[in-house]
């Protein structure tokens, strides 16, 4: 998340010109996991947060979960390797939250601890997965976060920084 300048005539009804306003935001990404079913819900949530800009990078697996017009922002679509891209072109002094959604064999594959921890490793907050049946009749650890977990995460850095984070 990053702050940008308000455009010219901006400011809001109720806001003093002397008080500078922060508009802050946010880059969803999303992968091909069924998870991507929740997207729809995240955005709404995420819109509810005065001052947040949201976009979502997609990859095209992750559209055949989620309808592509019940997003209201900007969607910008790419094949597998937006991950790397992204996260190698990441400003290191802003936050970046990543939310592991997978099956319980892959949560316990020890290649997937040494990536979370290379993850954490670079300053980023993992929002761990949850304990519960998956999609694929699997019992255990591998589900997404819930929505309001990773909003609640987001609206915390949020505060962090300095923004009241009122929905």
């Amino acid at each position: 998340m990053e702050p940008s300048s308000p455009p010219d005539p901006g400011i809001p009804a109720g806001r003093s010109s002397s008080v500078p306003q922060r508009n802050y935001r946010v880059l969803v990404g999303v992968t091909g996991s069924v998870a991507a079913l929740k997207l729809p819900l995240l955005i709404a949530e995420l819109l509810k947060i005065t001052e947040l800009e949201v976009k979502v990078v997609t990859t095209e697996r992750a559209k055949h979960f989620y309808n592509v017009q019940e997003i209201p922002v900007t969607l910008y679509s790419d094949e597998d390797e937006w991950k790397t891209c992204v996260i190698r072109a990441w400003d290191l002094s802003k936050p970046l939250l990543f939310c592991p959604a997978m099956n319980t064999a892959m949560w316990e594959h020890p290649i997937t601890a040494r990536h979370v921890e290379q993850l954490k490793g670079f300053g980023y907050t993992e929002i761990p997965c949850v304990v519960k049946k998956l999609v694929c009749g699997d019992e255990g650890r591998g589900a997404m976060a819930e929505v309001w977990t990773i909003v609640e995460s987001v609206k915390r850095i949020l505060e962090e920084r300095g923004l009241p984070a009122q929905s």
